[in-house]
């Protein structure tokens, strides 16, 4: 597409590929790019404005709605995505890994006299934030749901317990030695660099594809012995096929170079936690309809995971995601095992 450079020409350029496009989706598309901006400059000052560590709140740590330490980095990046969200016309609620219900967004209040908006937002406003401490990179994860509720009413869960192939748009930002922007509409896969000195998300890696070759493998092979035998073989024959190990415990750092390099992630479930770690809505789920767009593939266990419909806000899963090979090879491997982990439960998958 030449001329266009920015986030903002870019994704107003991309609404004549969709029929009646009105220019809504876009406009959230960007206001997430704003916000992208703000956290950058708290991520790259972090060290030097006293916000590392734990958050505290009244003398003592806080905890999110999963029971896990706050960073003081979640707390602001939580609080900078909402206010940027909530003050955009089109978002109708928005579903947060630091939040532990819906932030419904009522924009009648404001005396707009519109009521509700159409898009359903699910956010993990800064996924790894403890590694911000070691200079490690960090990430945003957000996946965008049209409500299926009347936008005169407030949204409701199931306007988010959708499956991944309804999603309307997904996307990550990395923020680390340069920060990037990685979104897709369902047209393919497009990444921005942000230029600092201008201020600007510009165009620079269009049309992202997983590379033919299999070159990485990302999993914390510490918790290996506790869950599906099949893993421990499978990890062996990546090795065998001389894959090499990259592992930083920051799920977009890991999943941006797995899509860069050419390779897989692994987070399974074990024997006694079968429903894994993971967030199914706002970590999950918008990296399956990502790696899909870019010619990847994504299971849990034994299912496709853009199948899975969501029961519940706060869902964790299971994550295979990457290089489609190796993981048709993986699902070959599990469906073969002699001592498969249960599916967990809550798993409802479209027929």
């Amino acid at each position: 597409m030449i001329g266009v450079n920015t986030l903002q020409e870019f994704v107003v350029a991309r609404q004549a590929d969709f029929a009646g496009a009105t220019g809504d989706l876009s406009r959230l598309l960007t206001d997430i790019g704003t916000a992208a901006k703000m956290v950058n400059r708290h991520v790259n000052s972090a060290g030097l404005s006293g916000i590392l560590g734990v958050h505290k709140a009244n003398g003592n740590t806080s905890k999110n709605v999963q029971g896990e330490l706050q960073q003081k980095l979640d707390v602001y990046a939580d609080d900078t995505f909402t206010r940027v969200l909530k003050s955009c016309l089109k978002v109708g609620g928005i579903v947060s890994e630091e939040q532990p219900g819906i932030i419904h967004v009522d924009h009648s209040q404001r005396g707009e006299g519109r009521g509700y908006g159409k898009y359903m937002v699910c956010i993990d406003p800064l996924d790894g934030s403890s590694n911000v401490d070691v200079n490690i990179s960090v990430g945003t994860i957000f996946g965008i749901y049209r409500r299926k509720s009347p936008l005169i009413d407030p949204a409701t869960t199931s306007d988010f317990l959708q499956p991944a192939s309804a999603l309307v748009a997904a996307g990550y930002v990395l923020y680390g030695s340069s920060t990037m922007l990685v979104y897709s509409t369902g047209g393919g896969v497009n990444g921005f660099t942000f230029d600092p000195s201008i201020g600007e998300f510009f165009l620079s890696h269009p049309n992202m594809q997983f590379p033919a070759e299999e070159r990485v493998y990302s999993v914390n092979d510490a918790r290996i012995s506790n869950t599906d035998p099949a893993i421990s073989a499978f990890l062996a024959d990546c090795r065998d096929r001389g894959m090499t190990a990259r592992y930083t415990g920051a799920l977009v750092a890991d999943f941006h170079r797995n899509l860069i390099q050419g390779g897989v992630y692994l987070y399974p479930g074990s024997f006694d936690k079968p429903e894994g770690k993971l967030r199914m809505l706002y970590e999950a789920q918008p990296l399956a309809f990502l790696a899909k767009q870019a010619g990847g593939e994504t299971c849990c266990h034994h299912h496709d995971l853009l199948d899975i419909t969501p029961t519940s806000l706060h869902q964790r899963t299971p994550l295979f995601t990457g290089h489609p090979t190796a993981i048709a090879r993986l699902r070959t491997m599990m469906a073969a095992s002699a001592h498969p982990i249960p599916e967990p439960a809550g798993v409802k998958v479209l027929r």
